[in-house]
């Protein structure tokens, strides 16, 4: 009887090891520019990964071996673009929202402010616009990636070493804002200055700059409250940031299996990025109270001379993407229209 069971167990040995020596295993090459604690790589790390790993587990067929470079090991916030299209890493983090020359398109949130604060509308929105609008697609095509699941903020304040009570308060100061954001401080008297998340709390505590505009869970795990321990709810709105893609070229290499699989991964990175956000973004508030931050409201009246007092920031960018840009802004603007949305300034009339 013991030698059946042994017999048997090293059938089952060899059986097992036929089985895995089966399973290709496939090389995937993952990164970031920032940290894992970002709201950005979180979900990458902690959703996509495991989602890629699970559903192949259950069909047998493959093996994705991974090879992390997050926080910036391999790229910085500057070349997220150029790290996943010149194939640096074979899935990322891309920042869209730097690329305004090579990826405009995709910036269209940060030309239409004050349009939604529900970055889980604006998830949704661009998952969708993202695969069946041939402009979003084909721009994230041309510069050689893949888009699989969208990035975005929760709503933009001012965090600053200054309260702001009125529009006048912002007169001389000088505040970060990233990329296409420098926009929304034209007519305010304040001098944008570019930089990201892993660069503000420096800026601030060197006197480059005297706060940003900024949201609530990108601001308390880099620790700026600190030295910015005054925010002023403005509600500028939500973001399309930019999006987790795969080089073109690798992706397109992948077994379809593969391929599906990533995509199947995307959609629950896309919904636990809304979770994650939300939930850092509610207890964001209370520890950064607890830490010494002061929050105070922009007076609705301000408020409403900062929207109507901006010019018409979205002309240029219509006359940077012509014809393109205008099926973007309408396919936007409807979208959230439809979803119940009701921005503070139509940015698409006259379309």
């Amino acid at each position: 009887m013991k030698i059946v069971t042994i017999a048997g167990a090293t059938a089952l040995a060899l059986t097992a090891a036929g089985a895995a020596s089966a399973q290709e295993r496939i090389t995937v090459n993952i990164g970031s520019s920032h940290p894992e604690n970002n709201i950005w790589v979180y979900a990458m790390k902690n959703t996509f990964q495991p989602e890629v790993n699970r559903i192949l587990g259950e069909a047998g067929a493959y093996e994705i071996v991974w090879v992390e470079s997050y926080g910036g090991t391999l790229y910085k916030f500057t070349d997220t673009r150029e790290a996943v299209m010149d194939g640096i890493v074979d899935v990322g983090m891309v920042g869209t929202v730097w690329e305004g020359a090579n990826m405009p398109l995709q910036n269209v949130t940060y030309f239409t402010p004050f349009a939604t604060e529900d970055h889980r509308m604006i998830i949704e929105i661009f998952d969708d616009l993202s695969e069946n609008l041939p402009e979003l697609k084909d721009a994230w095509a041309q510069n050689g990636m893949v888009h699989l699941s969208s990035l975005i903020t929760d709503s933009y304040d001012i965090y600053a070493t200054f309260p702001v009570t009125a529009l006048a308060d912002l007169q001389n100061r000088k505040l970060n804002a990233p990329g296409t954001s420098a926009n929304w401080l034209q007519g305010t008297g304040a001098t944008p200055v570019d930089g990201a998340l892993t660069t503000y709390y420096t800026n601030i505590q060197t006197g480059v700059t005297e706060g940003t505009l900024s949201f609530a869970s990108g601001i308390l795990p880099t620790r700026v409250y600190e030295v910015a321990p005054e925010l002023t709810r403005v509600g500028i709105g939500s973001m399309y940031f930019g999006g987790i893609a795969a080089n073109k070229d690798f992706f397109d290499g992948l077994p379809e299996p593969v391929q599906e699989a990533f995509r199947e991964a995307a959609k629950a990175t896309s919904a636990a990025h809304g979770d994650y956000v939300a939930d850092l973004a509610a207890r964001a508030l209370d520890e950064m109270q607890a830490a010494g931050l002061t929050i105070h409201e922009l007076p609705e009246e301000e408020k409403a001379a900062w929207v109507n007092g901006l010019p018409n920031i979205i002309e240029p960018w219509l006359e940077q993407t012509g014809e393109s840009g205008r099926v973007v802004l309408k396919a936007y603007f409807d979208a959230l229209r439809e979803r119940g949305a009701e921005p503070l300034r139509n940015w698409d009339e006259g379309l």
